[in-house]
Order: C-alpha cells, then sequence, then structure tokens
C-alpha cells in the first residue's frame, strides 16, 4: 500500500551582508596619460566592420586629437579650446583603480584576486579628475617599422575622490586601503603604467 508523507518546510536564514562605505583621496604620483576611443577610431572601427569603401586619409589635426583622448565629464564643446579645457570638467574610467587595486592582490599576502574582484566596487562609471589637461606629443611604434605621431591629454598634477562600497566580512578598510596603495605603486593606471613596463599614472592614498 502506498503510503504519503508530509512535507517539511524548512526556515532558511539569511545572514545580511556588511556593507560599509569608504571614500578615498587617491594623489597622483606621476603624470597620468588619458587615451579615450576618439570617434573618428569608432567610426572608422564600425566602417571596417560593415565593410564600407575607405575613403582618403584625413589629414593629422593635433589638437582634434588631444581633446578626443579625453574622457569628459562636461559637455564638449563642437571645437574646443584651451579656455574651454581649463573650464571644462574630465573623468577617468572607475574601472582602471578597481583593477589596479584586484590586481595588487599579486603583491599582498593572503587575499585573492578572486576575493577582492566581489569584496569591494567603485561607484559610477566615472571618477573625476582634479587636474587640467596638457597635450603631450609622442612617437610610436604602430607596426613592423612604422612610427606615427601620437597627440594625447595629460594629467601632470592630478588627484580623485574614490566612492567605495565593500563586504567588511571579507575585507577590512585598513586591507582595502592597502591593496589601493600597493595598486598605485606596482600597476597604476592610464598608458605607460607600471603594469605595462612604464611609471607614468602612479599614486598613493592620502
Amino acid at each position: 500500500m502506498a503510503t504519503k508523507t508530509k512535507e517539511q518546510s524548512v526556515e532558511i536564514t539569511i545572514p545580511p551582508i556588511k556593507i560599509n562605505e569608504l571614500r578615498l583621496t587617491i594623489i597622483g604620483d606621476s603624470p597620468m596619460i588619458c587615451h579615450a576611443w576618439s570617434e573618428k577610431a569608432k567610426r572608422e572601427m564600425l566602417d571596417k566592420q560593415m565593410k564600407k569603401a575607405k575613403g582618403g586619409k584625413e589629414a593629422k589635426d593635433p589638437f582634434k586629437d588631444f581633446t578626443e583622448s579625453l574622457y569628459w565629464m562636461s559637455e564638449k564643446p563642437h571645437n574646443p579650446t584651451m579656455e574651454a579645457l581649463r573650464e571644462a570638467r574630465f573623468g577617468f574610467p572607475s574601472v582602471a583603480f578597481k583593477s589596479a587595486a584586484v590586481d595588487a592582490c599579486s603583491y599582498a599576502d593572503g587575499i585573492t584576486k578572486v576575493m577582492a574582484r566581489g569584496a569591494f566596487h567603485i561607484s559610477g562609471d566615472m571618477v573625476e579628475i582634479q587636474g587640467i589637461p596638457e597635450m603631450r606629443e609622442d612617437m610610436v611604434r604602430i607596426g613592423m617599422g612604422t612610427a606615427d605621431i601620437r597627440y594625447r591629454g595629460e594629467f601632470r598634477s592630478w588627484k580623485v575622490d574614490l566612492d567605495i562600497r565593500y563586504n567588511a566580512a571579507a575585507l577590512s578598510a585598513e586591507q582595502i586601503v592597502n591593496l589601493f596603495n600597493i595598486g598605485g605603486f606596482a600597476v597604476g593606471i592610464g598608458e605607460w603604467r607600471p603594469q605595462k613596463d612604464g611609471s607614468f599614472g602612479m599614486f598613493h592614498v592620502v
């Protein structure tokens, strides 16, 4: 004879995640070089993917290349001037700072990159760079025996405030500050950073 069993209800208790907030002030120790994707580069990439015919090569415009290498947070003028740049607000992707801190786990004991990646997050896609950009000119290699001149934005003196939310059960505020300090020295942000055999984009936590 078949028997029926009663389904038992089980009460599950989920412990709350202890989320704390922390603001870090980052000071640049070496100039930081920006290299945002320009509208021209994005258009050329899309045209290539859509198999559009190529037109003639445009003449190089150093000042335009410079302004398009920056991450604009205020509205970008149609024809920016140096005076407009001094009044504008610029940013940098927040993920770059997080990546620097996460990669710093290679130089810190007891914290894995997987743990750090899920333990804290920086608020917003962009963080504002406190500083005035200047135009720099660099000779770069782009292929076998081929060189080009690049014009990009550089912040020689810069500062950033990072608003961080973190799981206090996974990492302490002290550990997070330590990761950012190590990341600023060993990894950096932007072009030619220490992680890419350069010395630009280095920083420390105030």
